[in-house]
This record gives structure tokens, C-alpha cells and sequence, in this order.
């Protein structure tokens, strides 16, 4: 861990308007985000603590009123706000109790595009509710000049009625593992899995995304070589996916063992750049990993661009 640690930029050894790229910032986000610079971040990704009381690793963060939270969180939204381009696009997680708090500060501040829902598949059972397994994803844009690649977020699923016209395949292909069609993506997410013990990207962080996740929001709303910030980095999801993805970023955290496992995954993206649901250029169903080794490799972006 200390040989790790030394790789981290402290808040008290920032300066303002300093070259972030590439960083992970061990502090306070409501401080550092006030030395970041002006206007140069074109995705935003937040995953701030729920309104729950939680302890991350030490630190504790406290359910609060309802109001409270939502000051919480405007004040949070405000200091990073001054960090984004114009053209910029945010995404906000939350759980469906969060979610009807920041809804209004959203609105107040972004065009609020769309709120999505992904199926986390785990969660307790509950004896007298339904059990929760979903969360939200808020989608907003700082002006109505933003960026969005549908063609890079299509899912991948398999056609079980093959209807064709004039015998030729109508909207699906034919390959060696079977019968696809690329669909547009919905604001209802069923095909992401919470990192379990066994995949690569599992830590112990309490709530961690899962890079599939990220990789969407990445993928949708940011070029390559464009910059990504994370100002609840956690275990370092969001900086992985970047790298993997061949965009700049830079992450925020306060919990310094936090950024160290963020350091390590960094380390380990090198190695091992692919993404767990996400191949070919395209994303898959769930427990489709038989199908992704026999299929047919798609054409690439310049391969379409060229078409």
C-alpha cells in the first residue's frame, strides 16, 4: 500500500488549475473541487453516498433529513458545475429513496434528458415490501449542445423468431453462434451484473458499480481522448473504464486505501483491458459468455465510418 500511496496526489499538495489527467486526488471533493480548473471536463459521473447510513471503510456517512441532504447535495453539484464544458454530460446514481431527492436540484441546474433504472439482480429479501434491486441513473446535460453515440451502446441480443423478407434476414444477421439483432438501448437496463468475488474487477468497496455500467455512460456521452471526473471515485470504477476506453480522467476520494485499490486496478488495465459484458464493440445479455467466443467480430468504428 505505501508503494501505491506515493502515487497519490494529496489535497493539501494541489495547486490551482493544476493538470489533473491521469490523477487520483485523496481528499475532501467539497475542497479540491474549488482548486480544479474551469470548463474542462466533458463527462461528469456521480456516485455520491445515498441518503443511508453507511460506513465506508471508516467513514461514516449518516442518513439525513430530507432537506439536508438535498442542501448536501446542491452544494456538492454547484462547486462542480463550475468544472464542466458547456457541452458537457452528467450522470448520477442513486437508489429510488435518493433518487426523488435530487431530481428537483437536477432540474434546477441541467436538462434533465432521462432517468434510467438497471437491474442490480442482488438484494436482501424483505418479508413485508418487495424486495429492492434496482437503482437510478440520472442522464443530464449542462445545454442542449451535447454529444451522444447511440451506435456505441446497442445491445446485442439473440433473435428467436427470425423473421426475414424476400429471404433475406429483416434488421437481425446470422453468425457462427447464432441469430442477432442490435437493438437500441432502452432507459431500462436488465444485462448489467454487480461485480461478484470471482470477477477481476470485485473489491470490498460497500457499494461498487460495476465497470459495464460506466462503460455505457462513457461510451454514449464522451469521445476518445476526452476527459471524465469522478468526484465519489469509491474503488475506482469509473478511472478504470476511462483507461480501458482511451479517455483522460481523473477521480476524487476521500478514503485513502480507496485510492490505493483504485491505483492497483489502474495497474492491472494494462494487462487485462477488457470489460466484462462488453465485446467486439458491442455489449451482450447477461450469461451470454459461450455465445461472445463463437460470434463474429463486428466491424470497428472507422470499419463503420468508412462504409
Amino acid at each position: 500500500m505505501a508503494c501505491l500511496s506515493a502515487k497519490i496526489l494529496y489535497a493539501e499538495d494541489m495547486i490551482p488549475a493544476q493538470d489533473t489527467s491521469g490523477k487520483i486526488i485523496c481528499g475532501d471533493t467539497f475542497e479540491i473541487a474549488e482548486n480544479l480548473p474551469k470548463g474542462f471536463v466533458d463527462l461528469l459521473i456521480l456516485d455520491p453516498p445515498y441518503n443511508l447510513s453507511k460506513n465506508y471503510n471508516g467513514h461514516l456517512f449518516k442518513e439525513k433529513d430530507k432537506a439536508d441532504y438535498q442542501e448536501w447535495f446542491q452544494r456538492a453539484l454547484m462547486l462542480l458545475t463550475r468544472a464542466l464544458k458547456p457541452t458537457a454530460s452528467v450522470y448520477v446514481c442513486s437508489d429510488w429513496k435518493t433518487s426523488t431527492l435530487i431530481s428537483p436540484v437536477l432540474e434546477r441546474h441541467f436538462h434533465v434528458r432521462n432517468r434510467i433504472t438497471w437491474e442490480r439482480e442482488k438484494g436482501r429479501g424483505a418479508k413485508s415490501n418487495w424486495k429492492n434491486n434496482t437503482e437510478d441513473v440520472w442522464f443530464c446535460t449542462v445545454s442542449d449542445n451535447y454529444y451522444f453515440d447511440v451506435d456505441s451502446v446497442k445491445l446485442k441480443r439473440k433473435v428467436l423468431a427470425p423473421y426475414k423478407v424476400n429471404g433475406e434476414p429483416k434488421d437481425w444477421r446470422e453468425e457462427r453462434s447464432g441469430n442477432y439483432r442490435l437493438t437500441h438501448p432502452s432507459n431500462i437496463w436488465t444485462d448489467v451484473t454487480v461485480p461478484f468475488w470471482s470477477m477481476p474487477e470485485n473489491t470490498d468497496h460497500p457499494t461498487q458499480k460495476p465497470e459495464k455500467l460506466i462503460a455505457k455512460f462513457v461510451l454514449a456521452s464522451s469521445r476518445e481522448g476526452d476527459f471524465v471526473l469522478d468526484p465519489f471515485l469509491g474503488s475506482g470504477t469509473t478511472a478504470v473504464v476511462s483507461r480501458k476506453l482511451d479517455r483522460n480522467f481523473c477521480g476524487i476520494e476521500i478514503n485513502e486505501e480507496y485510492c490505493c485499490w483504485s491505483l492497483k486496478r489502474l495497474e492491472m488495465a494494462a494487462s487485462e483491458p477488457a470489460i466484462q459484458g462488453y465485446a467486439d464493440g458491442v455489449f451482450w445479455e447477461r450469461n451470454s459468455l459461450a455465445d461472445q467466443r463463437g460470434a463474429e467480430p463486428q466491424p470497428s468504428r472507422q470499419e463503420k465510418l468508412a462504409l
